[in-house]
C-alpha cells in the first residue's frame, strides 16, 4: 500500500526496492483524503527494455558458428524467451565428436534438457541425464529459460521455477563442436533427441555467455 498526498499540489514519490516484470498493472484505492475531493492521478516509470526478436517457422534454424574450431565448454550460460506455437520443437541443440550433445526441446508442450557427456561405451548407464520442467508452454505467451553450466554442475530455470542438478559421467566438461544452433538441428547427428520437429514461434533475447545471438546475426 502506498500514501498518496494530501493536497492538490504536492507529489508523492516512491521507488521500489525490487524490478517488476508484469503485463498489466492493477491499482485499487483503498481510502481518499477525507478533506479533498476523490480523484487519483498515477505515473510509472520503468527501465529501459531491449528486445531483439526472430521468428522460426518450423522450417528454419539459426546457427551461431565460433570462431574456435573446438571448445570444452567449462562455463555455459544461455538466456532466452520463446513463444510457442506448436507443442514439439528444437529450442537449442549443440553436440561433438565424442557423442556429447545439450538439447532443449518442447516436447508436448514441456520443456525437456538432455545432457549427454559422451560416456556410453565406458559407463551405459551414465550416459545421460533428462529433466524436464513447465507444461502448456505452447499456450502462445512468452516464457523465459535460462540455463547455466559449471563443470557438471546444471541450474535449469523455466518461468523462475529452477531445478538444480549434476551431469552424469566421468568428465566435468561438454567437448563440443563450434556450432550452437536454435529453433532445430540443420544436420540430424547422433543425439537421441526424440521428436526432430523444427521449432514454430518466436525467440526474444537469445543470450550465450553474454552474446546476443539475434543481434548478432542481424550484423553478420
Amino acid at each position: 500500500a502506498f500514501s498518496g498526498n494530501t493536497n492538490a499540489d504536492s507529489v508523492v514519490y516512491y521507488k521500489l526496492q525490487h524490478t517488476i516484470k508484469a503485463r498489466f498493472l492493477r491499482f485499487v484505492p483503498l481510502d481518499w483524503n477525507p478533506n479533498g475531493r476523490i480523484g487519483m492521478r498515477i505515473e510509472v516509470y520503468g527501465c529501459i527494455y531491449r528486445s531483439e526478436v526472430v521468428g522460426f517457422d518450423g522450417k528454419s534454424c539459426l546457427i551461431y558458428t565460433f570462431n574456435q574450431k573446438l571448445m570444452s565448454a567449462l562455463k555455459d550460460v544461455i538466456s532466452l524467451e520463446f513463444k510457442a506455437m506448436q507443442s514439439d520443437g528444437i529450442l537449442l541443440h549443440r553436440e561433438g565428436q565424442n557423442g556429447d550433445h545439450i538439447t532443449l526441446e518442447l516436447i508436448k508442450g514441456k520443456l525437456s534438457l538432455l545432457i549427454n557427456l559422451g560416456d556410453t561405451k565406458t559407463h551405459p548407464s551414465n550416459a545421460q541425464v533428462n529433466i524436464t520442467l513447465g507444461s502448456l508452454l505452447d499456450d502462445q505467451h512468452w516464457h523465459s529459460v535460462l540455463i547455466e553450466h559449471f563443470n557438471n554442475q546444471v541450474n535449469f530455470t523455466v518461468d523462475k521455477h529452477t531445478h538444480h542438478f549434476h551431469a552424469k559421467g566421468e568428465f566435468n566438461y561438454l567437448d563440443l563442436d563450434y556450432e550452437l544452433s536454435f529453433g532445430g538441428i540443420p544436420v540430424p547427428g547422433k543425439s537421441g533427441t526424440l521428436s526432430r520437429r523444427n521449432f514454430h514461434g518466436c525467440f526474444e533475447n537469445i543470450y550465450y555467455n553474454g552474446v546476443n545471438i539475434i543481434d548478432l546475426s542481424r550484423r553478420h
